[in-house]
This record gives C-alpha cells, sequence and structure tokens, in this order.
C-alpha cells in the first residue's frame, strides 16, 4: 500500500493539470479547513480531497461518514479515497457537477480545488456549490494567495461575502483559509 505522499507524487507528475498543489496538506490546515463542520447538520461536501487529508479531519470532528460526499476528479485518487474511508460517498468527476449529485441544503462545502484567479472557475465551482447548500451554508477555500481567492466585485456579484479563518505557516506553502457565505439582507 502506496503512502498518501507517494500516491500524491505519482499523480501529480501523471497529470499535472489536475494536481496542482505541490504536496498534501498539512494536518494544521486539515484542522483549520474543518473548524465547525462538527456543529453542521446536513450533508458535507469536500471538493477536490486528493489524497484525504481534510476527509480524514471532518470524520475525526464526528461527521459520520454517510453525511459526507467526495467528488474528486482524479480516479486514482478516488480509488484510493473509497479504500480508506468506507462508508463515505464518492463521486469521480468535476467540482462543477454538485448541482447534478441530487444533494440539498448542504451546510458546509470544504474546497481544495484552486479557484485563484480563475473567474469561470470561481463562478462555476463556487456558484454552483452555493446553489445547492442551505441558507447558512459555508463553503471554506483554500489558497496560497494572502488575499481571498475571490475578488471582492466577483463576490459581490454572487452574493457573498469573505472572511479569512487565518494562515497557517506549518504548511508547504504556506495556507490561508479563508470561509465565504451567503451576505446578510
Amino acid at each position: 500500500m502506496a503512502s498518501d505522499f507517494t500516491v500524491f507524487l505519482g499523480e501529480m507528475m501523471r497529470r499535472p493539470n489536475e494536481v496542482r498543489a505541490i504536496a498534501p496538506s498539512s494536518a494544521a490546515v486539515a484542522r483549520k479547513m474543518t473548524e465547525g463542520v462538527e456543529r453542521t447538520t446536513g450533508p458535507v461536501v469536500e471538493i477536490g480531497p486528493g489524497t484525504g487529508s481534510f476527509t480524514r479531519a471532518i470524520l475525526d470532528r464526528g461527521v459520520a461518514p454517510d453525511r459526507l460526499t467526495l467528488v474528486e476528479l482524479n480516479p486514482r485518487f478516488c480509488e484510493e479515497l473509497r479504500r480508506k474511508f468506507p462508508g463515505v460517498t464518492v463521486f469521480n468527476c468535476p467540482a462543477q457537477e454538485i448541482e447534478k449529485l441530487g444533494l440539498t441544503d448542504i451546510s458546509m462545502v470544504i474546497s481544495g480545488v484552486p479557484v485563484l484567479a480563475q473567474p469561470q472557475v470561481q463562478r462555476d465551482v463556487v456558484g454552483r456549490a452555493f446553489n445547492v447548500m442551505a441558507p447558512d451554508g459555508v463553503f471554506v477555500q483554500i489558497t496560497y494567495s494572502a488575499n481571498a481567492p475571490i475578488p471582492v466585485q466577483t463576490q459581490a456579484e454572487m452574493g457573498i461575502t469573505a472572511r479569512k479563518r487565518g494562515t497557517i505557516w506549518a504548511n508547504l506553502p504556506p495556507a490561508r483559509v479563508f470561509e465565504f457565505r451567503r451576505k446578510v439582507q
């Protein structure tokens, strides 16, 4: 059985357009990304789980496997995720297809999908996720930029706001975690 890092490195070399991080996320990032998930009651979706560092943290926080859905583009990662996390639903499809999964009232989306400087991806991934999220749902995003990965103007167009959860220096490279919520009317 290959280690997470070995699987990650192999897929990064085989599919560089799909695997954009330079290493799996650290446990410290996983803890920051999953803060508050234990207080949710609806479905939880992780998009771009890769080798599952956030997945493990979600489950460790007490989310039942049958409440967790993973959406991963890479077939090898999907195989590993199904093996490591029995009872969790794993879809091998792009995050842009979240509306087609039959989920509604999603409490939290935890995203490892790179959306920085990709306006169409921001709308297709984040926008579509909000279409199937509960009114008080939270979208959590990792980025390696100092600023929110979705510009303020795009946030306004999408009817969402950003809040920085924190910077995690114990990661390669250092990561920032932002959460997005619907604007309060």
